[in-house]
Order: C-alpha cells, then sequence, then structure tokens
C-alpha cells in the first residue's frame, strides 16, 4: 500500500470517529473563518475531509440544524452561509449553584443565559465561545458553549469520600456542577474523610464527572490547620513556602558594613519607635522624632529597605511578585517574604540597626509641612509599642516618651482634618476578630476592634509619605514628562449605586447628596457615616455604602484617590508584605538618581496582578472569618439572637446578629404560611395573602438551626 492510499485510510478513519459535537466545532469554526461566503456542501465535505456517508449524512442533519437555529442561511439550495457574524461571542462562563449559569460576554453587553444542558463542562470562570441561538420574543439572550478556550482552574478542594474501589471529592465549589470522580491508583494514599487538593486530569465528553488525582493531602477534615489550608488552596494561594526560596533567604547576610552606612543618613542616635499589633512580627514601619529650629518638629517615617536585599529579578523577587502580598487569615499570616526576611532581617526591632528608606519632613504642630525630602537611612528602634500601649499613654497622658507621643498625636489630627475638610471619606469599619484556642484553633469569643487614636496617629503618618512620594514622582518639574510609576487609584463612586443608597437610607430617616461637585458628595457621605455611628444600622448602611463605591486599585495611569482626596497617592510604606511597595521603592531610587522612565505596558501589568492579587487574598481572608464565624456558632446550635435583616434573595433573607455580627440565612420557605415575592427594588420581601413585609434593616430574632462547615454556612430560623 502506498503513502497516499495509507494517509487516506487514516483520515477516514479519524472521520469515521469523529463525534457530533466535534462535527459541530469544526462547522462552526468554518463559517467563522469564512464569515462572509456562501460555501456549497461540497465544499464543506473536502475542506473538513468528510469522507464517509454517515458523516456526510450527519454534516447535512447538523447544516439544517443551524438553519433552523438562525445561525446559518442557505442563499441557494446546498449552498451555507453564516446569517450573523455575531452569533458566536466569547467571554466569561459564570456558573450558578442553580443551573442558571450565563456568559458575560468580553464586549460587556448584556449577559447570556447558558442552561446547564448546554454548558459543555464548562467550570466558573473558564473563557469560553458560545453559539447563541435565535432570540424568541420577550425572552432573554440564550446560547450553549462550543468551546472552552481557557480553563481558569483545574485543582479543588473538598473532603475524600473512598469507597472499595474509587473515591470521589465532594466539594461544595460552584465551579462544579458534578464531584470529582478519584480512580483508587490515583489516591497518593489519601484515606476518606481527608481534605484534599485535586487536579482535573480529564473530563471525557460523555462522562458525567471529571476525572482528577489528589495532588496534596491537607489533613483531616474539620482540622484547623487542614482546614486553613483548604481555604487558601481553594483561592489558589499558597499555603508553604518553596524550600528553594527558603534557602536564597538564608544566604543573605544582615550584617551592617561601615561602607553601607557612610551611605546613608544617620539616625540611630535619634529618639525611634514603633507601633504595631500585639501579634504583629513583621514591623516595616517606624517613627523618628526630634525638635528643630523655630518650633517645628522633624518627623521621620522610616520603612523597611526592603529592595536593599531583595534584588529585581531574584529567585525570593519572583516568588513576592507571584504572591504579591501577605494574606492574613483569622489566626495566622501567610507571608510575601521568607519568614527570615520579613521578621527578622527586614523587620524594625527594637535595638538593632536597619537600613530604612525614608519620607523626612519638617512639621509644626498645626499639621503644616515646612519641608520634605526622601533618603536612604539607618535607624536604631528605640521602643517596640503595641496600639494599646500608645493608647493607654495618649488617654492618661503617663508614660515612655509621652511628648513625643502626644504631639505626634496632635499632628496627626491636625493631617486628618484637612483631609477631611478636603473631602476624604471616614469609613470606620467595623472589624471582627476573635479569641483563638491555641492548641486547637477553635474560637473562644467574638470581639470588635475599634480604630482608636493610636491607630488614627500612624495611619496619618503613612499616608503623608504615600502622598509625598507620589508627589514627589508625579509632579515633575515644568517641562518634563511624568516617568512610570506605580499609582494607587480609587475612582468617582458609580452614580447608579449612589442613587440607590440615596433611596434605600431614607428609610432609616438619612439623606444623601447624590448631585453637586466632588466635595459636596463626599462631605454628605461623611455626615451620613457620623449620624449612623453607634446606631444598629451602622454596619448595615457602611455596607451598602461601600458597596456604592469603587474598588481601589494599582495603576501607571493616575486619576487621583477619590476616598483619601489626594491628587496623588502610591504605597510606600509596607514593602514587607505588599509588592506594590517594593515596586515603588525600586522606581523612586532609580528616579532619584536620574535614572530614565521604564516601560508602561510591562509596569501596568504588573499592577493588574497586583490588584488581583489583592481582591483574591481579601476573599480568602474573608472566608477564614466566615468559617470561624460558624464554627463558633456551631457550638450555640438553638440559642436565640436579636438580629438585623442584611440581606434580601429570591430564596430568602439574611440576618447579622447584633452582638457578634455572625450571618445566616432564613430560607423562604421558613417564613410562615404565606407566598412571599422579592421586591428588588425595594429591598423587600412582601407576602401576597397577609402582606406580611420583610425589609433590609428590620429588627429580628433568630434562633440557630444548623452550622455547616464545609459550606461556611449558618441557617436561622424566625424566634
Amino acid at each position: 500500500m502506498g503513502k497516499k492510499d495509507k494517509k487516506e485510510k487514516k483520515e477516514k478513519k479519524a472521520g469515521k470517529r469523529m463525534t457530533k459535537k466535534q462535527l459541530v466545532e469544526k462547522l462552526t469554526d468554518l463559517f467563522q473563518l469564512k464569515a462572509d461566503e456562501s460555501i456549497s456542501m461540497k465544499r464543506i465535505c473536502t475542506e473538513l475531509k468528510l469522507n464517509t456517508h454517515p458523516l456526510k449524512m450527519l454534516c447535512t442533519d447538523i447544516l439544517q440544524e443551524m438553519v433552523e437555529d438562525d445561525f446559518l442561511c442557505e442563499p441557494q439550495k446546498g449552498h451555507f452561509q453564516l446569517k450573523n457574524p455575531d452569533q458566536i461571542v466569547t467571554g466569561t462562563f459564570q456558573r450558578k449553584s442553580n443551573g442558571k449559569n450565563s456568559l458575560l460576554p468580553d464586549d460587556g453587553s448584556t449577559p447570556i443565559f447558558v442552561a446547564e444542558r448546554n454548558s459543555a463542562h464548562a467550570m466558573n470562570n473558564d473563557t469560553v465561545r458560545v453559539a447563541l441561538f435565535a432570540r424568541r420574543k420577550n425572552r432573554e439572550r440564550e446560547g450553549e458553549v462550543i468551546e472552552i478556550l481557557k480553563r481558569a482552574n483545574d485543582t479543588f478542594v473538598g473532603k475524600l469520600k473512598v469507597d472499595k474501589n474509587y473515591a470521589f471529592l465532594l466539594t461544595e465549589s460552584r465551579t462544579l456542577a458534578n464531584d470529582i470522580f478519584i480512580p483508587k491508583e490515583r489516591l497518593k494514599n489519601a484515606k476518606n474523610g481527608d481534605k484534599v487538593v485535586v487536579k482535573v486530569v480529564e473530563w471525557p465528553e460523555t462522562a458525567k464527572n471529571p476525572i482528577g488525582q489528589v495532588v496534596d493531602v491537607l489533613g483531616r477534615a474539620g482540622e484547623n490547620t487542614a482546614e486553613m489550608h483548604a481555604i487558601l488552596a481553594e483561592y489558589g494561594l499558597p499555603y508553604t513556602y518553596p524550600e528553594n526560596v527558603e534557602k536564597a533567604a538564608e544566604q543573605i547576610q544582615l550584617e551592617l558594613t561601615p561602607e553601607a552606612i557612610a551611605e546613608r543618613e544617620d539616625f540611630r542616635d535619634v529618639l525611634t519607635f514603633t507601633i504595631d499589633p500585639k501579634d504583629a512580627k513583621d514591623f516595616d514601619d517606624a517613627l523618628s522624632i526630634r525638635r528643630a529650629e523655630g518650633g517645628l518638629w522633624e518627623v521621620g517615617v522610616h520603612i523597611a529597605d526592603v529592595s536593599h536585599y531583595v534584588k529585581e529579578g531574584s529567585i525570593i523577587d519572583k516568588e513576592a511578585y507571584r504572591r504579591a502580598t501577605s494574606v492574613y487569615l483569622v489566626d495566622r499570616t501567610v507571608p510575601m517574604l521568607p519568614e527570615r526576611l520579613c521578621n527578622f532581617i527586614c523587620s524594625l526591632r527594637p535595638d538593632e540597626e536597619k537600613m530604612t528608606y525614608s519620607v523626612i519632613f519638617l512639621i509644626d504642630e498645626q499639621g503644616e509641612v515646612k519641608k520634605s525630602h526622601i533618603a536612604h537611612t539607618v535607624i536604631r528602634s528605640n521602643r517596640r509599642f503595641t496600639y494599646e500601649e500608645v493608647q493607654e499613654i495618649l488617654e492618661t497622658g503617663q508614660g515612655e516618651y509621652v511628648t513625643e507621643l502626644q504631639t505626634l498625636n496632635t499632628m496627626a489630627k491636625a493631617l486628618r482634618a484637612k483631609r477631611m475638610a478636603a473631602g476624604a471619606i471616614n469609613f470606620d469599619r467595623i472589624e471582627v476578630k476573635f479569641e483563638i484556642e491555641e492548641a486547637t484553633g477553635r474560637p473562644l469569643s467574638i470581639y470588635f476592634k475599634e480604630q482608636k487614636d493610636a491607630h488614627k496617629l500612624i495611619e496619618e503618618f503613612m499616608l503623608l509619605a504615600n502622598r509625598t512620594v507620589a508627589e514627589r514622582i508625579g509632579k515633575p518639574k515644568a517641562g518634563t514628562k511624568p516617568k512610570v510609576f506605580p499609582y494607587r487609584i480609587h475612582d468617582l463612586p458609580d452614580p447608579d449605586k449612589l442613587e440607590d443608597l440615596k433611596n434605600f437610607i431614607v428609610k432609616f430617616g438619612y439623606k444623601l447628596k447624590t448631585a453637586g461637585s466632588k466635595g459636596d458628595v463626599s462631605r454628605s457621605l461623611n455626615r451620613l457615616l457620623d449620624d449612623v455611628h453607634g446606631k444598629k444600622e451602622q454596619n448595615l448602611i457602611e455596607t451598602v455604602s461601600l458597596r456604592a463605591m469603587q474598588k481601589a486599585r494599582y495603576s501607571t495611569f493616575n486619576i487621583g484617590h477619590y476616598g483619601l482626596a489626594f491628587d496623588y497617592y502610591t504605597h510606600f510604606t509596607s514593602p514587607i508584605r505588599r509588592y506594590p511597595d517594593l515596586m515603588v521603592h525600586r522606581l523612586l531610587t532609580r528616579y532619584l538618581a536620574g535614572g530614565r522612565t521604564v516601560s508602561q505596558n510591562k509596569y501596568e501589568d504588573m499592577c493588574k496582578h497586583c490588584s488581583e492579587m489583592e481582591q483574591t487574598a481579601a476573599s480568602a481572608e474573608r472566608a477564614s472569618i466566615k468559617y470561624k464565624q460558624v464554627e463558633f456558632m456551631a457550638e450555640r446550635i438553638g440559642q436565640v439572637y436579636d438580629g438585623t435583616i442584611s440581606g434580601i434573595t429570591e430564596w430568602g433573607i439574611y440576618v447579622e446578629i447584633n452582638e457578634n455580627k455572625c450571618e445566616g440565612m432564613i430560607p423562604m420557605r421558613d417564613l410562615g404560611e404565606d407566598f412571599y415575592e422579592f421586591d428588588e427594588k425595594n429591598y423587600c420581601l412582601i407576602g401576597r395573602k397577609r402582606h406580611k413585609k420583610y425589609s433590609l434593616g428590620d429588627a429580628v430574632r433568630v434562633q440557630v438551626v444548623r452550622a455547616s462547615l464545609e459550606k461556611k454556612q449558618l441557617d436561622f430560623t424566625l424566634a
């Protein structure tokens, strides 16, 4: 048999194996590629190498279906053409647990409904192509996934259920419609009831379940470390540090040579201290203060000089960039840098000489900065304060360095007052904290962290340093262009969401100005936040107000920071735990030495990555809080609490318990015998018969009936 005959035989054999789905995809691609052409049946068979009679018949059937679906038209008998080139849409697939999946088109147009039967094994956040169906009157756009272009995720976390010959990963992830099947030989010694990480290795077209293999065993389900690592793995965050990076960190020497010190401004003899949470180990900022001439003070904001030790492109730098941020779960910190760097070499620990990058201010007690400069420095911290210690000194007027602390506090209050007058917004959110049993990780109690003067003192000087650095690079001398630099930007609020907020707060008796200048709106928002402070609806109204705000992010395109009322702002003060600060340190050094600008595209991509990782870390942090809240309430099943309705949906109401901020749901079916209708515009449910109304912000009494740690979910009933 000649080579040509063998090739034809091979192609025929391949053709015989082609499924309907594969042929649909090939036809779709062909018509997309030749969108303006009318293609004959003969040419279609030639282009797609349809050599067998069954395949040609299948092709005829599919073409007819495509014509009926309004995907193709038949300009002349036996010739076919794409009816509307826009019938194929690319976008992000969003899976819903109720099966009402959708495609978010890349062009930002209206979402497209994708029924479960038309999802073709697509998973949440996959990039897919969807073929639109003919649109029926008064119905939303609907389509079918025809190609998965890119998987968003192929690893999943869950509890292992092992039977005699096979196993399944039971996961609460809405990313998957079905549990993952794991053959016995791919279990990696994992046992029934283990919390594991599983990678999907294949998903045959005819299989109901994806097939996976265990890649890591986290521990027994329910054990604290296993559950915390599971949360990190669920969000694609690391829970261990690579050994080669740790080894590289071990090679870094701390010793400060006389030559290195001589190149820096020396602040070792100036009073310097750190103020941090009591459980902190990574002290990346310190303040120095001394009297200057003419009734002024010299205040130094000293930041750990991480860029001195972590060189761009090094193995440590690459890992730090990949992580982009430290992650703060309820009971642990997952650091951006190896422990040797973040807790020892770079940490500004007391009585140790440390290299720092500093912004030095000549400032009066009214917060007026007369002069400032930026310098590489060396410091020796005299004292490590906790926030609680400083707060006590400020309140009692007694303690170490009381004069200096009171002076800094006076300046901080003046700086804050100026920001507020300029239109900064004062979101004083309630932060939920836990007292944790060290041995088990069990939550013993829940308390709220309040921002007091000690926190605000540090905050104001960090804001001042960040703004000063941004202005130094962002406001170039006359006749020169600004150089590429990472800014922390915050856009104006969404006008529609502001209107929604205005309409929502009316029921509580509050008002909000949504028209006028930027300053008018922010001042009105501040009045609202002041008015609700200490009221039972505070947390709810602050949450709804935050939703009206845009998210702050990193970008090389500066638009200012709305929430802080700054035209120029960056992140300079936390390079131990945030990668953008490290980028800022390096570029600042480069530019102050007269260096040329850098690639905007490269740094914009880096900013985008850091913003995304920041959001991912925040989601993991919230998940760990939710897990601990559910764990705390699991020991309180049957107890009754006062609460506030914090959310209204078509399937039920969410209630937040007033005393501990734990949130649970009351399903619609448990609200009584009436049938309730969801009024989305007015944030309420209304009973069809008895007209009983449940509105956002209503006070209710609830009983805890269920606590699911797997779902991180509490179920309540009305008490």
